[in-house]
């Protein structure tokens, strides 16, 4: 058994504890982290992925346990653990869209993290602890990632900011804002609001990102003393007189028409499978030609034509200037026999929503190591391989419809009436017909009218958009911000910040980036 290294701090009150040495020796990295009473284990543990994958292969699965809420299934029949509930899943994208911009571009290993729920106090929501160890993780291990990372959680209540706050604080505060951040910049944002204006949001995130200088310290103390050399590894890119010919079939087959053809949610993937075409039959052991390699390529050549025709030209590739947003349409109601239905298209992005109201007896329960809870309002999304034009096997709902529902529902909670007002169980049901970029914020604005067309009473219309970014590489202060991210802009633009609110403030946040951080 190696040795044991522990390293704490004070953290709102409540020590961060972070281990290494003791457990999960295998793993390429593994710490135990505790933050009050919650305990969690995270894993990071990488092997070589085969060379016709064209994407990097990073999983991030966040284990719930009910024995670490000391309990027992209540099912009669069923005592383990089944499939991750809809929080596991939640709180596993949020930790996979934190730590992935982190990893080298051209690293091409397969990467596994495992964050393993111990122990939950059931008041230290093991969320952010949770981000700490998977950054603690990676940062000691040998896979190379350009942490560390901290996680924060803001709440606000009587003016005032509380790091970390507990359940119990939650329930009172009027924000809930999750930040992912490096020493300088801001890599992650999900935030639920109860119409919070602008400016104090922005004030949660000044206050996340000296908080988290804190915890950034903690993991490098922790990493000079646990942390081993990094992998060297070999990107696979092409001999360089082939790359020049790859280059320039993409420019005369792929780019001559981009502004007209890219306006297609296909596009790139279709691209990129006529470059396998054209070039993987011909290669040789000596000249392995990767269907990654060419997909890098092209992501390149696109970015490129991006960059140019956005921050030199403002001018996108379906012609719209940089605030523009696209022609808006709807249509309410639109079926006979639901309670409330609405159709809301922006561009090519058109979502079916139908609201359906029941007894308050068919709210939703919910098991898990939190205990039992009910819900009485639902938001499902739901995306359909042909709002893509895509032919694929349908089954459950995948992490993106999971947590693409979840966000929409977040933004739409807070205008939802009390049950002493509007005694009903509602749901509403997202139906994604055609996808064209930002079909999530679609969602939340075809909800809010199936809800007022059902006569719910809600507080406020809440609308949702997403804001796109295109940056200069060598000049990191020359940007330009796209409304109504589309097509292309959001594949290979640097940034999708999901924003949805009312006329009042702010009720949710959700932002991705493809770069290794973003200026406050």
């Amino acid at each position: 058994m190696s040795k044991l290294i522990h390293k704490e701090i004070d953290l709102a009150g409540k020590k961060l504890v972070l281990e290494t040495g003791e457990l999960a020796g295998h793993a390429n990295g593994s710490v135990l982290a505790s933050y009050g009473e919650t305990v969690v284990l995270a894993t990071a543990v990488s092997k070589q992925a085969p060379p016709d994958v064209d994407y990097f292969p990073l999983a991030v699965d966040f284990e719930e346990k009910l024995y670490a809420g000391g309990r027992i299934s209540t099912s009669r029949f069923i005592k383990r653990e089944g499939r991750p509930s809809e929080t596991s899943v939640l709180a596993g994208r949020l930790i996979d869209r934190s730590i992935r911009p982190l990893f080298p571009g051209d690293y091409q290993a397969e990467v596994q993290v495992i964050i393993t729920v111990l122990s939950f106090d059931e008041e230290n929501n093991p969320d952010i602890v949770s981000l700490i160890a998977a950054s603690a993780a990676l940062t000691i291990s040998d896979i190379p990632w350009n942490g560390p990372i901290a996680g924060v959680k803001v709440g606000k209540q009587n003016g005032g900011f509380i790091l970390n706050p507990t359940e119990s604080e939650l329930e009172f505060s009027e924000m809930e804002l999750v930040i992912a951040l490096s020493k300088d910049e801001i890599v992650m944002v999900e935030a639920g609001a109860k119409q919070v204006e602008d400016a104090k949001v922005v004030e949660g995130l000044k206050f996340a990102m000296e908080e988290g200088q804190n915890v950034i310290k903690l993991i490098e103390d922790f990493a000079k003393v646990a942390g081993c050399e990094k992998q060297k590894y070999q990107p696979a890119k092409l001999e360089v007189s082939l790359q020049s010919k790859v280059k320039d079939y993409i420019q005369t087959n792929f780019m001559k028409g981009f502004d007209k053809d890219s306006l297609n949610e296909n596009w790139f993937a279709e691209s990129a499978k006529k470059l396998e075409e054209e070039f993987i039959k011909d290669s040789s052991d000596e000249n392995k030609v990767t269907a990654k390699a060419l997909a890098g390529l092209l992501e390149e050549a696109v970015a490129a034509k991006l960059r140019d025709d956005i921050l030199v030209g403002k001018k996108r590739p379906d012609g719209r200037s940089p605030d523009d947003i696209r022609e808006i349409s709807i249509k309410v109601p639109v079926l006979p026999r639901t309670h409330g239905s609405a159709i809301f298209q922006r561009g090519e992005t058109q979502v079916l929503s139908i609201a359906t109201l029941a007894s308050p007896a068919l709210e939703q329960l919910i098991e898990g190591m939190y205990g039992e809870d009910t819900k009485r309002f639902m938001h499902h999304y739901n995306f359909p391989p042909f709002s893509t034009g895509e032919v694929k096997r349908l089954g459950s709902p995948g992490r993106r419809e999971i947590g693409h529902g979840a966000l929409a529902e977040k933004a739409l909670a807070p205008v939802i009436p009390s049950i002493d007002v509007f005694p009903y169980t509602i749901r509403v049901v997202s139906e994604v017909l055609s996808s064209a970029g930002s079909t999530s914020q679609a969602s939340v604005c075809g909800s809010t009218l199936a809800l007022m067309d059902a006569g719910v009473p809600i507080k406020e219309p809440v609308a949702g958009i997403s804001i796109g970014l295109i940056t200069d590489k060598s000049d990191k202060g020359k940007y330009v911000l796209l409304t109504d991210i589309a097509y292309q802009e959001d594949a290979q633009g640097d940034m999708d910040f999901k924003i949805a609110g009312t006329k009042n403030g702010i009720t949710a946040i959700q932002m991705d980036t493809k770069l290794s951080g973003i200026s406050l």
